[in-house]
């Protein structure tokens, strides 16, 4: 006990600075992250992490949150940055402490959210060793990040982290510095801090060909089923429009239903492995699929005889899980209101009605396995679920 007191005294002392002091790297990286809006940390505790833990404490604005696991602060970061749309930052000790994130942050990196990840690290002296917990979190955590360094000199600070969080940011995604815990307590040699962290949010419209053409494509025909997902945030609007015009039925991705299936006559449910029957319907019998926002994976379960189109903001994802007739590069919200005027309003309802009736009868097939009396043992999962949802506000968040 007496050795444990005696390090933490030392670890305080060197954090104890008169005026014209240099900070300390654990000091400098702590006071980015609150400069570029983080509020709190997420991690356990761990020796080298202290320097990071002590800047905490002895500042305001950010808070160290313990968890029981570092799982669970992966988890926790990942959580907060998809609520808030900021970045949020997790951290684990050496060796098993950071391993743990692994599963939240592939969680994070793949639902596309910007989570920042302390990897602290062995003494640097150490690196290369055999040392008691070495790992190389540069290299492990390559395959869930954007951005993956490890910080070896004092020099590399603060542009390094700059670097991180922006790459995080931009790509919405995982950035993971690494950082031994001795490189954590030198003094810094500059405080070029570049504070004015942001995602930029560019509206981006294919050009007027590609529009037209993908209009032709849409007006060629009367069954035109709608595979919307995740991308389609902040496009409620401008979706149930072209739905109208189309008289398309909308199927939705897992990731899209919280932007898709609220307040839309023209919802046919989800597909895929966690999906039900009338989403996979829609789709087996378009003559034309378009999909809006959403790099759904399942192979299986697109249509082989349709026309397939796509619009994504991510170019890498055109084409890559089916085949594609017709690509474009754009926004979901943007694309649409361009794309809208040039649409010919489809006055042949047959293909949506086949499809809504087949919804409603996909649903009452789960409705009626909803079902419960007061008292009974056990309770179905889907009666509690069925009871929540009658008795919460329509404006209920449940997580």
């Amino acid at each position: 006990m007496e050795a444990i007191l005696r390090s933490i005294q030392s670890t305080n002392r060197q954090f104890e600075r008169g005026p014209g002091v240099a900070k300390k790297i654990a000091e400098l990286f702590v006071e980015v992250l609150a400069a570029a809006g983080v509020e709190r940390i997420y991690g356990v505790a761990g020796d080298s992490l202290n320097g990071i833990t002590d800047s905490i404490r002895t500042r305001n604005g950010i808070e160290w949150v313990g968890v029981r696991h570092e799982e669970t602060a992966a988890f926790a970061a990942g959580a907060e940055a998809a609520l808030t749309r900021k970045l949020a930052v997790c951290a684990g000790s050496c060796g098993p402490g950071n391993l743990h994130l692994i599963n939240g942050l592939y969680d994070a990196h793949r639902s596309r959210v910007p989570v920042l990840a302390i990897a602290a690290q062995i003494p640097s002296q150490e690196i290369g060793s055999g040392y008691f917990q070495e790992t190389h979190p540069e290299h492990l955590f390559k395959e869930c990040s954007h951005f993956c360094e490890l910080a070896s000199s004092p020099a590399q600070m603060p542009r390094t982290l700059d670097i991180a969080i922006q790459t995080a940011l931009a790509k919405r995604g995982v950035a993971v510095v690494v950082l031994p815990g001795d490189i954590a307590l030198l003094n810094a040699e500059n405080d070029d801090r570049r504070v004015n962290f942001r995602f930029s949010q560019p509206h981006i419209v294919p050009r007027a060909e590609e529009l037209d053409q993908l209009a032709v494509e849409l007006n060629r025909t009367t069954r035109v089923t709608i595979l919307a997902g995740a991308g389609c945030a902040g496009a409620h609007d401008e979706l149930i429009q072209l739905a109208a015009k189309l008289q398309a039925p909308i199927v939705h991705a897992m990731r899209g239903k919280e932007f898709v299936e609220y307040d839309n006559p023209y919802d046919v449910g989800m597909t895929g492995l966690l999906g039900f029957s009338s989403g996979y319907h829609a789709m087996m019998n378009c003559d034309s699929l378009l999909m809006l926002g959403t790099d759904f994976p399942y192979q299986q379960f697109y249509p082989k005889n349709a026309r397939i189109l796509q619009v994504d903001i991510r170019e890498e994802q055109l084409g890559r899980r089916s085949h594609l007739d017709f690509g474009v590069v754009g926004g979901i919200a943007e694309t649409l209101s361009a794309l809208l005027p040039r649409i010919v309003q489809n006055s042949d309802r047959t293909h949506l009605d086949v499809c809504l009736n087949h919804y409603r009868e996909a649903r009452k097939g789960l409705d009626d396995l909803a079902t419960g009396k007061p008292g009974q043992r056990p309770i179905h999962p889907q009666y509690v679920a069925r009871l929540l949802n009658e008795v919460a506000a329509d404006n209920a968040i449940f997580t």
